[in-house]
């Protein structure tokens, strides 16, 4: 049966004449007609809330100024969006968000890539009005991820939206009345005791600056002067396809030489990919996979390379913790290797070593503090963790032109990865490159096939069955947590039976993560576009590479042959695994 046709309603806005289908919006029908209506709590993936009021418009005969945002339009509907009564009324809200803000703009992290301070300049706010009270809050900074600062809150809501709406956390929430009024997390508990899994897309979403990321690039900046120091970084996968933008490339320009040489240019002593960990990760997870398959399980498989999905599966979904894979993460057997394998071979005092990640991930500045991942003389493997946010800063910081820049090339030992490592910053990409991997495991013969298509540009959540050999393997992809309780629920429930499921914190994975440049003007984070532009990065490296399986890579061979032993065996295991378990906040037990 063919779908019905929407009704389209007939409307004026500034005097001209539309049809639109029946439930758009005011702001979705002047979009259509050019036109750009003030916004700030407003945002395309999140539910509506008309909170700001920026968006006010005038409609013929009802009196009252209606927010454009969330009032659907009606026949006959006669609306100005613009007027000089109008640009006054917007102009006052913004300057009483402006007299309950702190005045540090040029100072504040936020500062040029702030929507406040963005709108105040077109709607021509040109000095503050309103003096005496504005509300009063401490920097809450408990956590190792993510600072909340009150003071900067506009109370628009969309931090509380998406990680209800997109994250499934339900953390945050608005708490106490007039200048008492914030978001916080329940009784306005720190960030370290709540249920955050410190993904950051609070960050992302944040017009403001009432959400920042525990920044460390000062702490890597004396690392990198101190003469005592072999410095060394590693770059995430999706870091290459997301670091021009902050550069004025288009979104989706792989920039991985560059990157390289500005890294090299910031004094690192060696600059390592961290594709080549995704790499070990696919080889260990693989074989992983195949035994819990022989032994019959524990099965499903949950894929562990994403903290914040670990955070939340330890908080939400502790008796699915046998299910997860015991791989470290990327980063984790990098920085792990770089500590053993690298300092041996190149005799330095693994103690004189300080490991640099660049991750899009706010959430790994949490994993390398877990105490999980320290060495055995008591420091971290990962001794900083900078976002791709923070990296970009001390580029510029440095006065180093990145568009112009050479091409340079990882460092070996550890700087060689084939595309599988790549399309790990993609959701379905670790399922697409395990894959890849373990047909051949299987079957005993090269794989006929690469490109698992069916497990990419995963827009929600995907349940495939997929042939290996004479196996079939029923699997799951899941772009972001909230779809992730949909499956993990059917396996809670014993409704379906899963062999392998991949999930990522972070819409469209690690391309979106909390760690990510601010997108350009006038674009929102998370945008569908935006993401498939990187995503779209990844594959193309990917696809452009001779070596696109993980067990190939030459200097994983090598790891095995000179240090690690026998995939899975004992040196592997004790450098290359971890474990989790079970952690209710605070008063939540």
């Amino acid at each position: 049966m063919a779908p019905m046709e929407a009704k389209m309603i007939t409307l004026t806005i500034d005097g001209k004449k539309l049809s639109v289908p029946e439930g758009t919006t005011v702001m979705e029908a002047a979009q259509t007609m050019g036109i750009h209506i003030p916004r700030l709590c407003h945002h395309p993936d999140l539910s509506l809330a008309g909170s700001c009021r920026v968006c006010i418009v005038d409609v013929k005969d009802m009196g009252i100024y209606m927010t454009a945002c969330s009032q659907k339009v009606w026949e006959g509907m006669d609306v100005q969006t613009s007027s000089p009564a109008i640009r006054q009324a917007r102009r006052d809200i913004v300057e009483l968000l402006l007299d309950n803000h702190p005045m540090d703009c040029q100072t504040c992290e936020r500062d040029g890539n702030c929507e406040l301070q963005n709108l105040a300049y077109t709607l021509g706010v040109r000095e503050r009005l309103f003096k005496g009270e504005r509300k009063r809050f401490p920097r809450e900074d408990s956590s190792d991820s993510v600072v909340r600062d009150a003071e900067k809150c506009i109370l628009c809501g969309r931090c509380v939206r998406v990680c209800a709406e997109i994250q499934g956390v339900h953390n945050l929430g608005r708490h106490g009345r007039g200048f008492a009024s914030q978001v916080a997390p329940a009784h306005c508990s720190t960030m370290k005791d709540s249920v955050c899994i410190q993904c950051g897309q609070c960050i992302n979403v944040c017009p403001t600056a009432a959400f920042l990321e525990k920044r460390a690039a000062e702490e890597v900046f004396a690392a990198i002067a101190d003469p005592k120091l072999h410095v060394v970084v590693q770059v995430a996968p999706s870091i290459r396809a997301a670091a021009g933008e902050g550069f004025g490339f288009e979104p989706g320009t792989p920039c991985t030489g560059k990157l390289v040489t500005a890294l090299r240019r910031l004094g690192f002593d060696r600059v390592f990919d961290t594709d080549l960990a995704a790499d070990l990760t696919i080889v260990e997870e693989a074989n992983e996979f195949l035994r819990r398959l022989k032994a019959g399980g524990p099965l499903p498989l949950l894929t562990s390379c994403s903290p914040g999905w670990i955070s939340f599966l330890e908080k939400f979904y502790p008796e699915l913790i046998p299910n997860a894979s015991s791989c470290k993460s990327p980063m984790g057997m990098m920085s792990t290797l770089v500590k053993t394998y690298y300092a041996e071979k190149a005799g330095i005092d693994p103690k004189k070593v300080y490991v640099v990640a660049v991750m899009p991930c706010v959430a790994k500045k949490y994993e390398s503090r877990r105490p999980e991942h320290y060495t055995p003389w008591g420091a971290p493997y990962t001794d900083a963790v900078l976002t791709t946010r923070e990296l970009i800063w001390m580029i510029k910081c440095y006065g180093i032109d990145f568009p112009h820049l050479d091409d340079g090339r990882f460092d070996e030992p550890l700087g060689i990865a084939t595309g599988a490592g790549d399309i790990f910053g993609c959701t379905g990409g670790v399922m697409e490159a395990t894959l890849r991997t373990a047909s051949e495991l299987v079957t005993g013969r090269p794989a006929r096939r690469l490109d698992y298509d069916e497990v990419r540009a995963v827009e929600g959540l995907r349940e495939e069955s997929i042939a290996i050999g004479e196996t079939i393997l029923h699997v799951g992809v899941s772009n972001g947590i909230t779809r992730a309780k949909i499956i993990l629920d059917k396996v809670v429930r014993k409704e379906k039976a899963f062999d392998f499921i991949e999930i990522m914190a972070c819409p469209g994975g690690c391309i979106g993560g909390g760690g990510q440049p601010y997108p350009p003007r006038g674009v929102k984070a998370l945008d569908p576009d935006l993401l498939a532009a990187r995503a779209r990065a990844l594959y193309t490296i990917d696809g452009a590479k001779k070596l696109r399986k993980s067990h190939e890579n030459p200097a994983v061979k090598a790891l095995y042959k000179e240090f690690l032993g026998e995939p899975g065996g004992a040196k592997a295991h004790e450098l290359l695994h971890t474990h989790y378990s079970a952690k209710l906040p605070r008063g939540i037990r």
